[in-house]
């Protein structure tokens, strides 16, 4: 088809041919999402191009600030390689409105804007010998925060011509998408529709409807036809034109639906895809309350409405349903839900989707034989059914899930943890999980989400795995293997929410407010509680529990997982704590203690344990203590964030560094379930702050980087030895020190949170950071040695955990721990008596220490820390953990001789073995002498000073700075040449 943008109304004929007149001369064209004068443009003609806002996505509509509306527009040219790729683009900065592209009203109505383009060649630089195309334009204001568009959110184009014949259908009218297509056409039988066809030249027209020419002219550039629709089904109208030269058709199909069908649900079929025996037919069930009709299009019918695919409707009207027949077993079937003849959506529940924009950049190696978009046949994200499905033969069937009082849960983002970001490659790093010591996996959100690099909690479609982490049964094969050595797989879902291109959302949505619609019987039209993104969820709304029901049903009888955690789980209230716009939102109130929310969250645990029992719930809920007591005794766990304190202390700042939050008993729960961590997606990196924020005292500082993740060590200890679930956020193991902000320019910029972040594998690498890494394991083999594990699930700890010198104490009847550590930047003594006396095992250096089972004192270095068990454990890692801090203190410079001669000689104790470097420096921090004196054992060296400094130096008068590096441990210190 020629034609690309659309125009409607009844216009005077010598109106239409002088293709001058502004359409603000025009009050029936304002039926038109766009409308253009002239009609169809050339490449130097002048243009002006009226939006009507009620139109379209109604993203300006009764927009309070008329005067800030701008257009964002370009070109699409002969080098343009797709429809999205604008040439000359006009706006200086698109989040300021420029004077250049400044929209104004249009014949007093403050929902019509008008644009004039003087001369298109001329506005937009296109240089001379480049086609252009078609015009591409959206209307948004000035912050670029609120866009009209098209009713389905796509740009809008104008073509431009070539000056040869052009035509288009007034009537019915066109959406202006890069390949137009009809506005919906809502007829029924006995109605009349207004046909109203147009050429650029005068030609020979002709209209015709169902094949039968129903009016012609000879020669004109205008032909109307009021056309009596006589039956249901399938409709076509063309329009010809002839100008002597050339001929062209343009063609517009439609469907005319029969009286709706009323028919009861057959038994036993469900909401979604309902498979049948014999493997070639299917039962498909939408859940639609309050809609008139409801079409499935797909594959099996060309994507055109069709009298054999129009669904029956339950006689409470709740639900459509349409039993589809003819199926060829083990083939991909794409499919739609058209409903009301104006939306089309995708099955809420199906297992896969096609998704046009996202898609082309998920490789094969990823998912395999992906099955194409039918691309030109519908638009928006479409349902994918099949038959046979291949399946997958489940190795393990009866896994016996770890206690949840004692899970180690190790939080990954798959994207950023592994380089293909597939199911294949995670269950190849298994052994590394298992090593570490972790019992269980949680998946930041891999139901399909909106994009493809996302943290996925945007989600859209709650029952697909998301395709950019590969294909179903590799997920599955995943799931299969970390049951195989013992490890449990809990999903992180955000169900609160929703987004945009959610069908739910979409089936009953407000586009004058741009929010879900009143009627929508899952979504609230606005918020109900503070820090809400997307769409908020009702869930006091039977029809919500029932998905959420059915959601948490499949991915546990599925795909065996072990249960959930539940993101922004307190917004699950239609209390209100927002106003009624959904802003000024009161938080403390949001966290008040809510019956209604607890009630909520123990049906919905019920049901659970109904389809999985002992499955684990674990909710992000951060509410009042008295409600997350009452959660967790009723079987939930909770997140326990300890980021701040356990950060601060690992900086070397004291007055934010009680750890004490970090134990349930602390808070005054019965139970042990609060799942303390010290890191997660959400909060900075340890290191990173470590890093950039540490503090110092004289030589010692925590911004150094070996220095800092001793302390991780140290703050792990304390962590891991408390009693209770333990969570890890991906490589904090080896301290991870780019920041959750950094941005794949290497700036930090809180606009590239959910951005990739690098892998560092490498870090493996690093002596330091691989040491940090054992004495995690070796933590976490303590958790599950049988003498201890008792102690992990008890109530039996005691503590002191403010200030500088903290000490924790872990109890069972045979087998105790006593960590102490300093989390000063300077030396701290403190006491604290042994739970019992005797020999007592520094279980990360396996020295020992005699406990009299009363107070003992100790004077600690800065970062040093000590995890005494008092039963001989000690041999769990394949090489002893030193103390750094004591290294610190052990490692010994002295200059013999100083002022220096040229006999004078470095004296040099090494407190391990190690990689010794030895440099000078002058006052002005110029290097002055450099020796490698490489790999050396334990013990006291000595060095000619002259075989270090440069021989000129030796005879040049000044102070100089002789500095020791041994394994990233500096010392210092002056020297003086006379």
């Amino acid at each position: 088809m020629k034609h690309l943008y659309t125009q409607t109304g009844p216009i005077a004929k010598h109106l239409l041919r002088t293709m001058l007149c502004l359409f603000v001369c025009l009050p029936p064209l304002q039926a038109q999402l766009l409308n253009i004068s002239p009609r169809f443009p050339v490449d130097n003609s002048s243009v002006s191009v009226l939006v009507d806002c009620s139109k379209g996505n109604q993203g300006l509509f009764n927009y309070a600030n008329t005067n800030d509306v701008y257009v964002h527009t370009g070109v699409i040219t002969n080098l343009s390689t797709s429809n999205s790729d604008w040439r000359y683009l006009k706006f200086s900065n698109f989040n300021i409105g420029d004077p250049i592209v400044k929209a104004s009203v249009a014949g007093g109505n403050p929902n019509v804007y008008q644009f004039n383009i003087n001369n298109i060649r001329s506005f937009y630089g296109v240089p001379a010998g480049e086609t252009i195309k078609k015009i591409a334009i959206l209307f948004r204001n000035g912050a670029g925060t609120v866009v009209q568009r098209n009713t389905d959110g796509s740009d809008m184009f104008i073509p431009v011509s070539d000056g040869s014949l052009s035509t288009e259908f007034l009537q019915p009218a066109l959406q202006p998408k890069f390949i137009p297509v009809p506005e919906p056409i809502n007829k029924n039988v006995g109605d009349n529709i207004n046909i109203s066809y147009l050429s650029s030249q005068s030609s020979a027209l002709k209209l015709y409807f169902n094949g039968t020419v129903i009016n012609s002219k000879p020669s004109d550039t205008l032909i109307n036809f009021l056309q009596p629709i006589t039956a249901s089904g399938a409709q076509q109208i063309i329009g010809e034109a002839n100008n002597g030269t050339i001929t062209i058709r343009d063609t517009i199909n439609f469907f005319v639906a029969a009286a709706t069908n009323i028919a009861a649900l057959p038994a036993g079929v469900r909401d979604g895809i309902n498979y049948e025996a014999g493997d070639t037919s299917a039962i498909l069930v939408l859940r639609a309350p309050g809609k008139t009709r409801a079409t499935i299009i797909g594959d099996f019918n060309n994507w055109a409405e069709q009298a054999a695919y129009q669904m029956n409707q339950t006689p409470d009207g709740k639900f459509f349903w349409l039993r589809i027949t003819g199926l060829l077993a083990a083939t991909e079937y794409a499919y739609q839900f058209y409903v009301d003849g104006t939306i089309k959506i995708a099955d809420p529940y199906t297992e896969k989707i096609l998704d046009p924009s996202n898609d082309p950049f998920i490789p094969a190696s990823t998912y395999p034989a992906l099955k194409a978009y039918p691309t030109g046949k519908t638009t928006g994200i479409v349902s994918v059914l099949q038959t046979r499905e291949p399946a997958y033969n489940w190795q393990v069937n009866n896994f016996n899930r770890p206690d949840k009082h004692s899970l180690v849960i190790y939080e990954l983002l798959v994207r950023d943890f592994v380089a293909n970001h597939d199911w294949k490659t995670l269950k190849d790093t298994l052994a590394y999980l298992k090593n570490l010591g972790i019992s269980s996996i949680e998946i930041m959100p891999f139901n399909e989400f909106e994009g493809n690099l996302s943290w996925g909690y945007n989600p859209d479609f709650y029952f697909a795995p998301d395709k950019y982490y590969g294909s179903k049964n590799t997920l599955k094969a995943f799931v299969d293997e970390c049951h195989k050595n013992g490890i449990a797989v809990i999903m992180d879902i955000a169900l609160n929410h929703s987004f945009g291109s959610s069908p739910m959302v979409q089936l009953y949505f407000d586009g004058a407010n741009n929010r879900p619609a009143i009627n929508n019987p899952w979504f609230n039209p606005v918020q109900k509680h503070a820090f809400n993104v997307g769409y908020d969820m009702n869930h006091e709304s039977l029809d919500t529990k029932y998905y959420f029901d059915r959601i948490t049903e499949f991915w546990l009888k599925e795909y065996k997982l072990d249960g959930f955690r539940f993101d922004l789980s307190k917004g699950f209230t239609q209390k209100q704590t927002c106003d009624n716009s959904g802003n000024n939102c009161d938080v403390n109130a949001w966290s008040n203690y809510d019956t209604s929310r607890v009630n909520i969250w123990k049906k919905y645990y019920d049901s659970i344990q109904v389809y999985s029992n002992n499955s684990y719930v674990i909710l992000e809920h951060f509410a009042a203590n008295n409600e997350e007591i009452d959660l967790s005794n009723y079987g939930m766990m909770l997140w326990g964030n300890l980021n701040g304190p356990f950060n601060e202390a690992t900086m070397g700042y004291l007055a934010g560094s009680n750890f004490e939050q970090g134990l349930h008993t602390v808070r005054g729960w019965s139970q042990p379930s609060l799942v303390t961590y010290m890191e997660s997606h959400d909060e900075e990196r340890l290191m990173y702050k470590n890093i950039n924020f540490g503090n110092a005292a004289g030589a010692y500082s925590t911004k150094d980087i070996t220095t800092g993740l001793h302390r991780n060590e140290m703050a792990a200890a304390f962590c891991f030895m408390m009693p209770g679930p333990k969570m890890i956020w991906q490589f904090g193991e080896l301290g991870y020190d780019y920041s959750i902000n950094y941005c794949q320019d290497g700036t930090i910029n809180n606009n590239c949170r959910t951005d990739a972040k690098p892998l560092k594998w490498d870090y493996l690498q690093t002596t330091s950071r691989k040491r940090l890494h054992d004495v995690y394991a070796g933590l976490l083999k303590l958790r599950i040695n049988p003498l201890f594990s008792a102690g992990f699930v008890s109530n039996r700890a005691d503590r002191s955990l403010s200030g500088a010198f903290k000490w924790l104490k872990l109890t069972t009847d045979t087998s105790n721990i006593l960590v102490i550590g300093n989390f000063d930047v300077a030396v701290a003594s403190g006491s604290v008596a042994f739970q019992n006396a005797g020999t007592w095992y520094d279980y990360l250096t396996g020295e020992t220490i005699s406990a009299t089972g009363s107070d003992q004192a100790f004077s600690l270095q800065p970062g040093e820390y000590h995890v005494y068990v008092n039963r001989n454990v000690t041999n769990v890692l394949s090489t002893p953990v030193f103390d750094i801090a004591n290294q610190l203190n052990q490692l010994q410079l002295l200059v013999l001789q100083n002022p220096v001669q040229v006999s004078s000689q470095l004296q040099i104790t090494l407190p391990v073995n190690g990689k010794l470097q030895i440099s000078v420096f002058d006052a002005l921090g110029r290097q002055q002498g450099n020796y490698d004196a490489g790999y050396r054992t334990k013990g006291a060296y000595q060095f000619l000073l002259s075989n270090v400094m440069a021989k000129k130096v030796m005879h040049a008068a000044g102070i100089y700075l002789v500095r020791i590096n041994f394994n990233n441990l500096v010392k210092s210190a002056k020297i003086l040449v006379n």
